[in-house]
């Protein structure tokens, strides 16, 4: 084929190309959308499936913020459109008013409209946020459903890229797992080896940040027996994928017989077992661990270190390869 025929086919076939590749590229991208919904609605569709009295407080903040928003937000869309085509170029209906200067009713509305939504929306954030500070006594105590059960203590330790879950009334710890008693309060201490991550169980309790050398706390109680989706909503690495447990809630005598299994355990949470733990793994198979027995003082123990400047290097990029 001759230079020019080719020149000639090209000019031709361009307008067809055109017409293609925008077709393509936007079904590209709605199928990219679609792909990435579940992974984005999951979090969402657990956290209003809530399974205990801190979780349903969220959700009700979480559905009345959203309600006062979209009355500001599908008003301005509606009026949006409206305007666009009202007073487009090609409509000689709209009217010219160059000596219009002002109206005490549009600025009643553009100011007092959002004035009115931020004052409720600053109203419900406040309280909701109150309802479920774990850091504030009455946090379980004033629901409906609370339950008059001493909390359950728990110290989680986050790793790179493991939870890890220490009973100290218990003498016990877990990794990858953790098992909750139905209908009793649970306090959660929690710190990062590491870097800071986000512990989150959606259906339970809303997410909170864990950060390396500090002390945080979380609050839960679960009404329903069954298995609970726990994960870190903060990206902290290669492994972060990976960062996912099970909550396994079960009747209160099933968990006295759960802790006494644990405690026959052949293996024993040391400060050298720990150390072997706290390096960076990408455990893709999240296999669950019981140790029987726990060095005491290990959770301020791991504050402690960090605040010394303990640091767990990440060889990923040097060229080892991790476990």
């Amino acid at each position: 084929m001759s230079y020019q025929n080719a020149a000639r086919l090209d000019a031709t076939m361009r307008p067809v190309r055109r017409a293609v590749r925008r077709p393509m590229q936007a079904a590209g991208a709605v199928a990219l959308f679609a792909l990435s919904l579940p992974a984005m609605a999951t979090p969402l569709f657990l956290t209003l499936d809530p399974a205990g009295p801190v979780a349903r407080s969220e959700r009700y903040t979480l559905i009345v913020d959203a309600i006062i928003m979209s009355a500001i937000v599908i008003p301005t869309i509606v009026l949006t459109v409206i305007f666009l085509r009202r007073y487009r170029a090609s409509n000689t209906k709209a009217g010219y008013a160059p000596a219009w200067s002002r109206s005490i009713g549009l600025e009643i509305a553009m100011w007092g409209i959002p004035l009115i939504a931020v004052g409720l929306l600053s109203y419900v954030v406040y309280t909701g946020t109150q309802a479920s500070d774990p850091y504030h006594p009455g946090a379980i105590e004033d629901h409906p459903a609370a339950s008059s059960q001493p909390a359950l203590n728990i110290d989680v330790i986050a790793l790179d890229w493991r939870w890890l879950f220490v009973y100290p009334e218990q003498h016990i710890a877990t990794l990858h797992t953790l098992e909750l008693p139905v209908n009793r309060p649970v306090r959660f201490h929690l710190t990062s080896a590491t870097v800071t991550n986000s512990f989150f169980i959606p259906r339970l309790a809303g997410q909170i940040y864990v950060m390396p050398g500090m002390h945080t706390q979380q609050l839960l109680q679960a009404d329903q027996r069954g298995t609970y989706t726990g994960f870190s909503a903060a990206q902290s690495g290669a492994g972060f994928s990976w960062m996912r447990f099970k909550t396994h809630v079960v009747a209160p005598a099933a968990f006295q017989s759960w802790v006494a299994r644990v405690k026959t355990s052949s293996q024993h949470l040391t400060d050298a077992r720990y150390e072997q733990l706290a390096q960076p793994t990408i455990d893709t198979q999240g296999k669950p661990q019981y140790f029987s027995s726990v060095a005491p003082g290990l959770f301020d123990h791991v504050i402690d270190e960090v605040r010394a400047g303990k640091v767990y290097p990440t060889h990923l990029f040097a060229g080892k390869k991790m476990k």
